[in-house]
């Protein structure tokens, strides 16, 4: 079977989820769903694994190429189902004090809000873009016909993001708009409404740090920018809406700085190692070469 590292990836942070299931308190019934439904969609892996294109099953590795796209967000959803009560606030209150000072200090909330409404509607659009990254990704990666570095691009997205999500339980925490509703607060908008039912519908609880928006935003450019270098204004479009969105996550109070800060750390540190998966994959004896 030729798994691709995206699929690892996924199992890795499937069973993960399940050994954080497994160890906290949470309703017997959520337990049983991740139970469940975890083992079958990496059983999915398996069968993609194994009816792979030389295998004659063209479609389905096309299939394939989009099945990881939705299970992010169930990804993100699934540690939503886990969070547990928290009272304490001691992250938040020691965060909002490096916020304070770059949005008043250092004069960060006065330059966006120069010109009006025009900064800020344009960081609500651009952290609303941030659900359809992934999708806007792979699509690039067809459009130019660089599918074969998919895996690769892949690989980037995902260890960024999981892992931010992958931190959550450790660092339980609410968005600085919900612990400090009357703080900092931005322009209001028909754009942030939007944000704001999306985030509080479907957002979780478990915590806020690192910033998945970040995470995902630079991961999703790193990829671009490493993978697609034939593009350059390609990679830098995506790199400039993946700062757009790093300062909607501050501004709008969706998250501290120091989630978006951390977002990016676990993006970079995925972009450099994703140059050491792809050094040892060539360097690897291919079936049939002589040596």
């Amino acid at each position: 079977m030729k798994f691709r590292r995206s699929e690892l990836f996924f199992s890795a942070y499937f069973l993960y989820v399940m050994a954080i299931a497994a160890a906290r308190p949470i309703a017997p019934e959520i337990r049983t769903l991740i139970f469940t439904l975890n083992p079958a969609l990496i059983m999915w892996f398996c069968l993609f694994a194994w009816a792979h294109k030389d295998r004659g099953f063209v479609l389905l590795d096309r299939v394939r190429d989009w099945y990881p796209v939705p299970l992010i967000l169930l990804a993100f959803r699934e540690m939503g189902w886990m969070a547990l009560p928290h009272t304490s606030r001691a992250f938040e209150n020691y965060w909002v004090v490096w916020d304070r000072r770059l949005l008043h200090d250092w004069g960060l909330k006065s330059a966006i809000e120069a010109l009006g409404p025009v900064l800020p509607n344009l960081l609500e659009l651009s952290y609303l873009l941030v659900y359809i990254m992934p999708i806007v990704t792979v699509s690039v990666f067809y459009l130019y016909r660089a599918r074969p570095r998919l895996d690769d691009a892949y690989s980037i997205l995902l260890f960024g993001t999981l892992t931010a999500y992958a931190l959550y339980p450790f660092f339980p925490s609410e968005p600085p708009r919900s612990v400090f509703p009357l703080d900092d607060l931005p322009m209001l908008s028909s754009l942030r409404r939007l944000n704001l039912f999306f985030v509080g519908n479907y957002g979780i609880h478990t915590s806020v740090f690192p910033s998945g928006h970040s995470a995902a935003a630079f991961s999703a450019a790193f990829a671009v920018m490493k993978l697609i270098p034939e593009k350059p204004w390609l990679g830098r479009a995506f790199l400039i809406l993946a700062i757009l969105i790093g300062f909607a996550t501050i501004y709008g109070r969706y998250h501290f700085a120091i989630d978006a800060v951390a977002g990016l750390a676990l993006a970079a540190l995925a972009a450099g190692l994703s140059s050491l998966w792809r050094r040892q994959s060539s360097s690897r004896p291919q079936p049939g070469r002589a040596q």
